[in-house]
């Protein structure tokens, strides 16, 4: 056998986009609970994009040699990769809509048991499949083999069947997007509906992914072009990730890295009596005093005027109000703004004196927490009701 290694700068590349694909699909999973359902497929389906990322580079280096016993481990996931999509845009349109979701994935693994005739194969015969598929100018190895790994020849044409598969629940996708809109009287095209647009955009990067697809496919024999698959998924991940961090609320408060999170309330003393006693408290602070007006309110600084521990703050907002201590932050601040945009005083004031005024360090903050509440930018906003 070859073992040889060799690692080039898209190399480097993918496995980045794996790992933040790995802290990314983490990130989004363990945020599903509740309403929180297309985090869940977005998550699962980052998480299958880099399973098949990592599958690449150990295949495009080589490394793949070295552990033989798991060759192909992501094959499978041809058949996860469009349902998963479908039913994240499906989530995210229908949120409250019941269906059983797990049925769209009965050919993931129905062809996953049928990769076992693959994976019991000897080490041998599977560098021989590595060959073929990514160096078929290498020598093969003579090996006897005793039984088929693709007993109804489904894998000579999973690609084919893989492409019809992904284009198939793309049109049925897309049919749920233009229903929508025609459902509400917009336009796909031209709409400030954040969800919409968020969502549009997410059907722009399929495209691109099923033309790089096929383009690969029907250009280069085996998988020998794949890495340029995985590298367009690397850089979807990695700036999907640029997003996340740009829109967090973590440098809206003072911070710090040693700051670690705790613990969510599975030991919780809270009787539901001090839950109540808490929530007025902070109600109180917010509508009464007009907490949020401070450009460093922070969970930790409610706290200590409130005399409660941070986690029993954090618990009580989650628990009684179902958001976060910075999405009721931004729900108070935005709301202060729209009173301040329809005056006439605020009619003349920039926007950044607006978001100071209301706590905001930036204006980029202040815009991303407006517009994700109201779907309109502050000037949006005020424009819109003076035209009213």
């Amino acid at each position: 056998m070859i073992k040889d290694i060799h690692i080039s700068l898209f190399d480097l590349f993918i496995f980045l986009g794996v790992f933040q694909g790995l802290l990314l699909s983490w990130f989004l999973i363990s945020n599903s609970k509740g309403s929180g359902k297309p985090n869940l497929f977005q998550g699962l389906l980052i998480l299958s994009f880099s399973a098949i990322m990592f599958e690449e580079v150990l295949n495009n280096t080589g490394y793949i040699v070295r552990m033989l016993s798991i060759s192909n481990f992501a094959e499978a996931l041809n058949f996860a990769i469009a349902p998963l999509f479908y039913v994240y845009i499906k989530r995210n349109l229908r949120p409250d809509e019941k269906s059983k979701d797990w049925l769209h994935f009965i050919i993931f693994f129905i062809y996953l048991l049928y990769m076992c005739f693959y994976f019991i194969q000897s080490d041998e015969y599977k560098y021989n499949s590595y060959v073929d598929s990514k160096h078929p100018d290498w020598p093969f190895l003579n090996v006897p083999q005793r039984f088929s790994e693709d007993p109804l020849g489904i894998r000579n044409h999973v690609n084919e069947i893989s492409a019809v598969f992904i284009i198939v629940y793309f049109l049925c996708s897309i049919y749920l997007l233009i229903n929508e809109c025609r459902k509400i009287g917009i336009s796909l095209f031209k709409t400030e509906n954040v969800k919409i647009r968020m969502l549009r955009n997410t059907f722009f990067h399929f495209i691109i992914i099923i033309l790089i697809f096929l383009y690969v496919k029907t250009q280069f024999p085996g998988d020998v072009g794949d890495y340029f698959i995985s590298t367009y998924l690397s850089f979807m991940i990695i700036s999907t990730s640029y997003r996340i961090f740009g829109d967090s609320s973590f440098f809206e408060q003072t911070s710090s890295f040693l700051d670690f999170p705790m613990m969510k309330y599975k030991k919780s003393s809270l009787s539901e009596e001090t839950k109540q006693i808490i929530l007025e408290k902070i109600k109180n602070e917010f509508a009464g005093n007009k907490y949020y007006l401070k450009n460093l309110a922070s969970l930790n600084d409610i706290s200590r005027i409130l005399k409660e521990s941070p986690h029993h703050v954090s618990q009580v907002i989650n628990e009684q109000l179902k958001m976060s201590f910075f999405e009721l932050l931004a729900k108070y601040r935005v709301e202060e703004a729209k009173g301040i945009l329809l005056k006439d005083k605020g009619r003349k004031l920039t926007v950044e004196e607006v978001a100071e005024t209301v706590g905001y360090n930036s204006k980029s903050a202040f815009n991303n927490a407006f517009k994700k509440i109201t779907s309109k930018t502050p000037s949006e906003f005020r424009d819109s009701q003076e035209v009213s």
